[in-house]
């Protein structure tokens, strides 16, 4: 008995797999002979202005038929879904009190401090975002100094004894990096962590972009937003030349204030200085100071009446990141991003600023520092086409919902918004591993669906199992080390 494609339309429709897992359905189906193929399409459809494409400017006025309104919904979908819940704060501040634990075990670090940083501290981390810890050993009240040599023989006892109790798996030394880490994985939720020594350069960092984050809150949708994309296409792994995650944040803080009208300010604006040189002396008086001070400035920007609004939807500013970013090789070779000013610096106003790196985001914290040191020329045009093939897509006529959320997220990510009731513990609860796909296709939606029906989910079964076991590897593959050379 041969059934119609069209039994199939409600299983594309509610279960809403991804385009590339449709087009298999139709090879499984041809050989079943199913018939009416063509009948079965996602229900929506973008339809864009193409005439956007050339008059697409920094602020983005990108929209026609409804399209913009279709981006900004997956948007605020994948951000639904990537953003951290409850649970997800408590294991992260669980595994931190296990370390002070462990550090308050070891002699050689009695009264040192066990200090997070990094993307949980400034609140840009997504619920599967690794846990930067920082162990501040003592200094007399002042802004430690520990060396090198200190810091390598502080992580292998803490290792040591992270080891003995089990609490932990997968430890690792990196005493050779640019920053000496450990890394482990915690039991509890699989939450990756790299522990380092006396970081507080790092802590402040987090904290400045904290602070920022409350100036406009399309600033934090736009990191998790920018860094989920970016992960998904394989240009966030700085061990293989592409770009880490600060050089991510900062790469929107550089959008933010070169669109128009500006979102975010100079970042001089909000600290005149370069606070690496400024932690000196008693730690609590320096920290303070730039706290104060970035709190004064902030809060005098967000009041400034004569300052002109940006109202910019999320889908508007993060096609024009694309747009802006897809021609970055062109400008890298002369000039630098430079977040402390708020403009493209030419290279040659600065000896600091190195000219045999294929790409330099400046830090505004340490001026003379490259957070894209790692970036090589081949991976910078690679990274380019991303951006404008993101860009082009994104202008395209050719989206549905679905393949709309495939180009922005990874795997993973698009088939729990796809397909949320197939993972209702990860909008319950907290979560930092994908889910199984087990049991997405095979069990029954409607009491009427036909027995091939069910076998043709069967096989789309074994599709996700191999869609994902492929985004996992590759994702295990991908680890932000702290600044590596």
């Amino acid at each position: 008995m041969k059934y119609n494609m069209r039994t199939l339309q409600p299983l594309i429709r509610r279960g809403s797999v991804c385009n590339h897992v449709v087009a298999e359905a139709k090879k499984i189906a041809a050989v079943r002979q199913y018939h009416n193929i063509d009948n079965v399409v996602a229900p929506e459809q973008i339809e864009v202005n193409r005439g956007a494409e050339s008059e697409l400017s920094s602020s983005s006025s990108y929209d026609t038929n409804g399209s913009r309104a279709l981006l900004e919904r997956c948007l605020k979908d994948i951000l639904k879904v990537i953003k951290p819940l409850g649970g997800d704060v408590t294991a992260r501040y669980t595994i931190i009190d296990d370390l002070r634990t462990v550090v308050g075990s070891i002699d050689s670090l009695k009264g040192a401090t066990v200090e997070p940083f990094g993307s949980f501290v400034s609140n840009l981390y997504t619920k599967w975002g690794d846990l930067d810890i920082s162990v501040e050993v003592p200094c007399d009240s002042l802004v430690s100094t520990t060396d090198r040599t200190d810091k390598q023989e502080y992580l292998r006892e803490i290792r040591k004894v992270l080891g003995r109790r089990g609490l932990v798996r997968d430890l690792r030394l990196l005493l050779h990096a640019r920053i000496p880490l450990l890394i482990f994985e915690s039991n509890l939720q699989n939450i990756s962590c790299d522990i380092s020594i006396s970081n507080l350069l790092c802590q402040i960092k987090s904290k400045f972009l904290y602070w920022i984050t409350g100036i406009d809150e399309r600033f934090r949708d736009m990191v998790l937003l920018i860094k989920e994309w970016a992960k998904s296409q394989h240009i966030n792994d700085p061990k293989n030349g592409t770009l880490n995650s600060h050089s991510l944040c900062l790469l929107v803080i550089f959008h933010f204030q070169t669109c128009e009208p500006p979102i975010l300010p100079p970042l001089r604006e909000i600290y005149e200085g370069n606070i690496a040189d400024d932690l000196t002396g008693a730690r609590v008086i320096a920290e303070k100071t730039i706290q104060d001070t970035c709190t004064a400035n902030i809060e005098k920007f967000k009041t400034d009446s004569l300052r002109n609004v940006n109202r910019s939807s999320l889908s508007e500013l993060i096609v024009s990141f694309f747009q802006k970013f897809s021609r970055l090789n062109m400008l890298a070779s002369e000039y630098a991003i430079c977040t402390y000013t708020g403009r493209w610096e030419h290279r040659s106003n600065s000896t600091k600023w190195a000219n045999n790196y294929p790409l330099f985001i400046e830090d505004p914290f340490e001026h003379a520092d490259n957070t894209a040191r790692t970036v090589s020329m081949s991976e910078l045009s690679r990274i380019c086409e991303v951006f404008d093939k993101a860009y082009q897509g994104l202008v395209s006529t050719n989206h549905d919902r679905n393949s709309l959320l495939c180009s922005l997220v990874g795997h993973p990510v698009s088939t729990m918004i796809i397909s949320p009731h197939s993972n209702p513990e990860l909008f319950s609860r907290g979560a930092t591993r994908y889910p199984s796909f087990k049991n997405q296709f095979n069990k029954p939606q409607y009491e009427n669906d036909e027995p091939d029906v069910i076998a043709i989910r069967k096989e789309l079964q074994q599709l996700m199992y191999k869609a994902q076991a492929n985004t996992r590897n590759k994702y295990r593959s991908v680890r932000w080390l702290k600044d590596p050379r």
